[in-house]
């Protein structure tokens, strides 16, 4: 199976955003353009940015985001310039529009997956969380990269709004020829972060013991499932990505998180300055990877601390997982 994004220990994932202008308005949408830039970097700049974590040799994933990075009018030639470069996998995350022809200028030899944004296994869902239309323009636009020999993987990002369609989506993903299936859990960022985080977020008796259950289902189809654990058990062991392994989120703007639940504030760890990747200055995210708290995630626990309960004692109940480490069945 082709590579992609790698949500494991030891791994190196570059997200880059190379724009946050998009066509759609999502409900939970985690762009905030005042903290991450409204500006579309030039081929060129991106070109010199990307080329900054690869210089040691290394082979890190890229994943092109936005907003929706089809809508940058030269997206062909970062990926040209990232194939160049010699990045171990090239993903590029989608609504589904597919704007300016973008496969027909690229090819399944230099896009390894497009990813897809799906929220519903209905059109009513989806369209609901999306916007109008939104259902039929991806799964259409999964069709027609998928019979053009495009590998497609679908993430679907959980909340109280959809997931009594999460159980219809195995059997949609097999009719759509999908390679993968991502399922996410919804940070409170961007606009989510407006709202009333108990209507979003799904409740952990469920989400333990649905959330698993699908994904055997549709591994059991052949097609590998990626999930977030969210809630630890007892005996396991927690780990943060931020020192088991190396992600980076990069914006126009040039800052450059290593968590994406920090991504509404400005305490990045690492920004680009003049092409080279420099440090900010006391105190940003990697201040806090290494804190040891009995709530697991230190992130969670400062910035979206509603998804934890406490027993009489004050102790918390369980322990929340790194979001960016999470399990995968195939």
């Amino acid at each position: 199976m082709r590579k992609t994004v790698s949500f494991s220990r030891h791994t190196t994932n570059v997200f880059f955003h190379i724009l946050t202008r998009c066509n759609l308005s999502c409900r939970h949408c985690y762009i905030n353009p005042a903290q991450h830039g409204e500006q579309t970097l030039s081929p060129d700049i991106i070109a010199r940015w990307l080329e900054v974590f690869t210089a040691s040799g290394g082979k890190p994933n890229l994943i092109l985001l936005g907003g929706e990075p089809t809508l940058h009018p030269h997206l062909d030639q970062v990926v040209h310039a990232a194939r160049s470069l010699g990045y171990g996998s090239i993903t590029i995350d989608t609504n589904g529009y597919l704007f300016h022809g973008i496969l027909d200028k690229t090819s399944p030899e230099e896009v390894d997956y497009f990813s897809f944004s799906l929220d519903g296994a209905t059109k009513d869902t989806n369209d609901a969380i999306r916007g109008n239309g939104c259902y039929e323009a991806c799964t259409a636009g999964i069709r027609e990269a998928v019979h053009r020999g495009y590998a497609a993987s679908l993430i679907y990002t959980v909340s109280r709004d959809n997931i009594h369609e999460l159980t219809q989506m195995p059997p949609l993903l097999e009719k759509l020829g999908v390679n993968r299936f991502f399922i996410q859990v919804i940070g409170l960022r961007g606009q989510s972060a407006g709202m009333n985080s108990a209507s979003l977020q799904v409740e952990r008796g469920t989400w333990k013991t649905l959330i698993p259950d699908v994904a055997r289902q549709v591994a059991d189809l052949g097609i590998a499932a990626t999930y977030p654990k969210v809630f630890l058990e007892p005996d396991e062991q927690f780990e943060c990505a931020g020192l088991v392994a190396d992600n980076y989120f990069i914006f126009p703007n040039g800052r450059v998180y290593r968590c994406p639940l920090c991504e509404d504030y400005p305490i990045h760890s690492l920004f680009m300055d003049h092409d080279k990747l420099s440090p900010t200055g006391k105190i940003n995210e990697t201040d806090l990877f290494s804190l040891q708290i009995p709530e697991g995630c230190v992130m969670n626990k400062l910035l979206q601390p509603g998804n934890l309960l406490y027993k009489d004692d004050g102790s918390p109940e369980y322990r929340i997982a790194c979001c960016m480490l999470k399990e995968e069945i195939s």
